[in-house]
């Protein structure tokens, strides 16, 4: 079946954009959104240096200028030498928390259609850092291990799956690849016998569903 993706973008009133408190941001900003917001973005950072912050946007390989995915902060990640914190423009917490552990900075969060603002905190950073080493434990003491592959354009490493198999196979576990479409949870407790699952889908789904990230264990020799 062909799939056709199109770009939503949302309608924003110019007063929107520059409703939050940014006096509590610090002076150097780097700016990042999800691609609803994308469009606005150059719009916020006049506003801002108006405002005595020096601003930064980057833009990471096939997205646009300042778009991040929940797989992809490279635009944050990019400019993180750079800035003091960065100011995400869009809705939830699972960007703003990958944005905060891949660059260690502050992140403050604005969504413009409900002009909810706020900082996310060292604590839940933290807590996110403690259930990795919780995994990678886990991870050390397990036989067999589950290997979860998406089959969802983008997300599709059955590459990468292979090889972490061989690898794994050879340091004495007993992997098994499992392809899906759409995830589900539940669906792991039919498979009793794996005592580890290592997500090579989306990073999203580690940080919502308590799984391992495949690269945290592929580079290294336990």
């Amino acid at each position: 079946m062909k799939l056709l993706f199109i770009k939503a973008r949302a309608k924003v009133k110019e007063e929107s954009l520059f409703s939050f408190p940014f006096k509590k941001l610090p002076r150097k900003i780097g700016l990042v959104a999800l691609i609803q917001f994308t469009d606005y973005l150059l719009k916020i950072k006049e506003f801002l240096e108006k405002n005595k912050k020096q601003v930064f946007i980057e833009k990471a390989k096939g997205l646009a200028l300042g778009q991040v995915l929940g797989c992809n902060v490279k635009a944050a990640v990019k400019i993180k030498d750079k800035v003091d914190a960065f100011l995400f423009i869009g809705s939830g917490m699972f960007h703003p928390l990958a944005i905060a552990k891949e660059t260690g900075k502050k992140v403050f969060c604005y969504d413009p259609l409900t002009k909810n603002f706020f900082e996310v905190s060292e604590n839940e950073v933290e807590k996110i850092k403690r259930r990795e080493k919780g995994l990678i434990l886990k991870f050390l003491s397990s036989a067999s291990v589950g290997l979860l592959v998406s089959v969802k354009p983008g997300q599709e490493r059955i590459k990468e799956a292979l090889k972490l198999k061989e690898k794994l196979t050879k340091q004495g576990k007993r992997v098994y690849i499992f392809l899906f479409d759409e995830f589900r949870k539940e669906q792991l407790e039919n498979f009793p016998q794996i005592q580890c699952w290592i997500n090579l889908a989306c990073p999203g789904l580690s940080l919502e569903e308590n799984l391992l990230w495949f690269e945290k264990v592929k580079g290294k020799n336990f």
